[in-house]
């Protein structure tokens, strides 16, 4: 028995053709966007999780759409799957309902580790005004002398470069090559973990610093040594 071999018209194999390139191209299209989807609900997802951690009160999953113009039912499922990975034991905190929202806290198991750990951190740093403007004095123009601080900032202030100095954030940084070769001043590796910086490079403008000062808080140790004029006798 012969085998009879079925040949298309040209019409109908191009047709064919195209049917076959059109569906591989589907298949493409469709490949490429399930990763960028998944991508984006990651990004949501990982929003949420930074909303949830900054806040100190608690969010429902309305009040989380709402904010950030998401569906309801993606939020609600992206707080679901952030309890559920938060409820791990490898993990120290939890995301959980609490009064009809969302907060994040440490679990309960670690209370008292957690109790003990902070007993024993340092107290908050403080610092007075006039201690903040000779900080920033000495943190953009380092290395600086003593007089060249007093001079820029107008006024007698030995006593708070010494309370800066023992509270870390100020060292002498050799003496400047001039007559007396005053004592030179530099940041300290302790000012730029109170600061939360990676080196002084990333130190705020001087608007920006000048902004920080209004929010100084009052320093409860008495000064060293009150502040005068500059040039005016004691």
């Amino acid at each position: 028995m012969q085998e009879t071999e079925v040949k298309l018209a040209p019409e109908a194999e191009g047709q064919e053709q195209q049917s076959t390139e059109e569906a591989v191209s589907e298949q493409l299209v469709i490949g490429a966007e399930a990763p960028v989807e998944a991508s984006s609900t990651a990004h949501i997802k990982a929003i949420i999780e930074a909303v949830v951690y900054i806040t100190d009160e608690p969010l429902s999953a309305a009040q989380i759409a709402a904010a950030l113009g998401q569906p309801a039912e993606l939020v609600a499922k992206a707080l679901d799957e952030l309890a559920a990975e938060y409820n791990r034991p490898e993990h120290g905190l939890t995301v959980r309902e609490v009064a009809g929202g969302y907060k994040m806290a440490t679990k309960p198991e670690h209370h008292e580790a957690v109790r003990a750990f902070v007993k024993n951190l340092k107290p908050p740093l403080k610092l007075s005004l006039p201690a903040l403007e000779t900080l920033a004095v000495v943190a953009y123009k380092q290395p600086v002398t003593g007089p060249e601080v007093m001079e820029i900032r107008g006024v007698q202030g030995a006593g708070v470069l010494k309370t800066l100095i023992d509270r870390k954030l100020i060292a002498p940084a050799g003496r400047k090559n001039v007559i007396g070769k005053p004592i030179q001043y530099k940041t300290t590796k302790e000012f730029l973990i109170q600061f939360g910086l990676k080196d002084v490079s990333e130190l705020p403008t001087l608007k920006e610093f000048e902004e920080l000062s209004k929010f100084a808080l009052a320093d409860p140790e008495p000064e060293p040594e009150p502040e005068t004029p500059s040039g005016e006798e004691k």
